[in-house]
């Protein structure tokens, strides 16, 4: 639908359902140091994909106006060409990927293997294969919610796939590829918790805990509803990361220590709390529309391009397998990837 606008429908059609009841589930993660070189992670079951119903990420992409900041997802059209950004990854053999190792199902280190698995790592090792030929030619660097865009300007990483928000604020500071999941803000509390209702007044006087760098911690400081949310030393040496953390799972052990009364994040990573920890549960629903976006160096168009051409094949059944496996057992519902837009 070339120079037209979203259709609406379809939007609408990928909202996220069935985010309550998530499954409970222990798994022991460690807390994700900054930047730091983990070992090469080994390939997953290997079982073939999974039978999938074709959802509306699947098929042709679509032309929009980027006039506006309207659509901050619309990325470049996909392409296989090789330029500078492609053949310097070529030259090394190994493609560097920023991750978490610390968000379960999405990319945490497994605790009986010792290796990263997960949605996010999944995609990764895609774009690692169609690159190099090999899903294995991958070095993944654990970074926080706060060090993703550093990471990615300093060239300490070539790609970033870590539940990265696509929005007109980032999409100034580095390339994004087109979305391939769709989440929102939601907030994640105690079952206990029968006062605390969701992103509302409820939050009055609580205490909030947020990544640094977040979309939520944005949110918050648009419309906090009375919670307390922000470190008083925030930025500064004495700053103690009590509110204002950087990692997301760095939230949830505030949460079950009693430090913060509530978490806002994105309800995708919310719900794999939740599988972790039975004793706390999304509440309300989720207040924003956020798509995840592989991030690269603002510039490198071509590793963009590239990305998207795999996108396009990733989307027509890679992504239900990585879905059954990852997600739908505690996010069920989800029939595909976001459509992709292109500018």
């Amino acid at each position: 639908m070339p120079n037209g606008t979203y259709p609406l429908a379809r939007r609408a059609a990928l909202r996220l359902r069935g985010w309550g009841g998530v499954a409970a589930m222990a798994v022991a993660c460690g807390l994700t140091a900054s930047l730091t070189l983990l070992p090469l992670a080994q390939d997953g079951t290997g079982a073939a994909p999974a039978p999938w119903t074709p959802g509306p990420g699947v098929g042709t992409g679509v032309q929009i106006k980027t006039d506006t900041c309207e659509h901050p997802e619309a990325s470049l059209t996909p392409s296989s060409a090789d330029g500078p950004s492609v053949r310097a990854i070529k030259d090394r053999g190994k493609l560097i990927v920023g991750v978490d190792q610390s968000s379960y199902r999405w990319g945490y280190r497994n605790p009986e293997k010792g290796v990263l698995e997960g949605f996010d790592i999944t995609l990764a090792r895609a774009v690692a294969k169609d690159l190099l030929g090999d899903a294995d030619a991958i070095i993944f660097r654990a970074i926080p919610t706060n060090q993703r865009i550093a990471a990615l300007n300093s060239g300490k990483v070539d790609l970033v796939v870590r539940t990265m928000t696509i929005n007109c604020k980032r999409i100034e500071q580095v390339a994004f590829s087109t979305a391939y999941f769709q989440a929102g803000q939601q907030v994640l509390a105690p079952k206990l918790a029968k006062d605390i209702t969701g992103y509302d007044s409820s939050l009055r006087g609580k205490r909030v805990c947020t990544a640094e760098g977040s979309t939520a911690y944005d949110a918050l400081a648009e419309n906090s509803f009375g919670a307390l949310f922000k470190d008083e030393a925030d930025g500064t040496k004495d700053d103690k990361d009590l509110l204002t953390v950087p990692n997301q799972l760095d939230c949830l052990a505030r949460l079950q220590m009693g430090e913060v009364d509530a978490v806002v994040t994105d309800n995708a990573l919310a719900a794999g709390q939740a599988a972790q920890d039975p004793a706390v549960e999304l509440k309300g629903r989720p207040f924003t529309e956020e798509y995840y976006g592989v991030a690269a160096k603002l510039g490198n168009d071509d590793l963009v391009r590239r990305v998207n051409q795999v996108l396009v094949g990733y989307r027509q059944g890679p992504w239900q397998a990585a879905y059954k496996e990852w997600l739908e057992k505690d996010l069920p519902g989800i029939t595909g990837p976001p459509a992709p837009l292109y500018r």
